[in-house]
């Protein structure tokens, strides 16, 4: 008995002695890897400080204004009223005539029970049309605080930013027997590249057609562009175009994007 009990006290105190040696051992790697870490951690190079700014408050601008444009994202037919069962007023397409996106300005919503209705401007004839199509299908909106106005009694084009005159010019619009034509419009799209010096460097496509030439092809649609007869401007020159000197164009192709709203008057 005295054999065992013995036996049993050395059998504890080597398990003692494991347990403390494993835990020291523990303690040891522990810190070891820890010291490993610091280590690998001092070598990252800095974080940026500080990592966030929060930027000055700043006021509303009171003169802001947006209009908002989106992409056509599916042939549609813009109705007269925001139902399937209204009368269709036109169709929609994808892309314009020359190949770019089609765009259609957005000025009114409703909601209905069968989902979102939005009222856009129409290119089609007779202008000024406008119609509703469903929100899905039209891409994600985009925003503009640009507003061009062409005064044809003046002759002149000018630009505003948030109800600002940043840009004006003189221009030369259509004759008497091919008048541009008034009314509320939008530029729907920007070309470049002409091989005929007649259009300038730069072009803008607008929702305005021409209610006399609509045998021109894709239907006389209004542009806004440069000319090789600067001398001509201002005047009643063109069949229907807005024509501004090259320089002009160029500058106003710094300053206004599409999807900006447009009235001719």
């Amino acid at each position: 008995m005295r054999l065992i009990v013995v036996a049993f006290l050395l059998a504890a105190g080597v398990g003692a002695a494991f347990v403390a040696t494993a835990r020291h051992s523990s303690a040891k790697t522990s810190r070891t890897g820890s010291a490993s870490f610091v280590a690998e951690a001092r070598g990252l190079p800095q974080p940026e400080r500080p990592a966030l700014t929060v930027g000055q408050p700043r006021l509303l601008n009171r003169g802001e204004t947006r209009a908002r444009f989106a992409p056509v994202l599916r042939a549609a037919i813009a109705r007269s009223e925001p139902s399937r069962t209204a009368v269709a007023v036109a169709p929609l397409e994808r892309e314009t005539s020359e190949g770019t996106s089609n765009i259609v300005l957005v000025i009114g919503a409703r909601h209905r029970p069968d989902g979102t209705w939005v009222r856009v401007r129409l290119p089609v004839l007779p202008n000024d049309r406008t119609g509703w199509v469903p929100r899905r299908t039209l891409g994600g909106y985009e925003f503009v605080h640009t507003y061009l106005v062409v005064d044809r009694a003046r002759l002149t084009a000018t630009l505003f930013r948030d109800g600002r005159d940043v840009f004006s010019a003189p221009v030369g619009v259509g004759k008497a027997g091919s008048p541009t034509p008034a009314g509320q419009f939008y530029v729907r799209d920007r070309l470049n590249g002409f091989g005929n010096p007649f259009y300038g460097p730069i072009a803008f496509g607008t929702s305005a057609r021409s209610a006399v030439l609509t045998d021109w092809p894709d239907g006389g649609f209004v542009g806004i562009h440069g000319t090789n007869e600067p001398a001509l401007l201002p005047g009643r020159v063109s069949h229907g175009c807005i024509r501004l000197r090259n320089a002009d164009i160029l500058r106003l192709a710094r300053l206004m994007p599409v999807g900006t709203p447009l009235t001719i008057r």
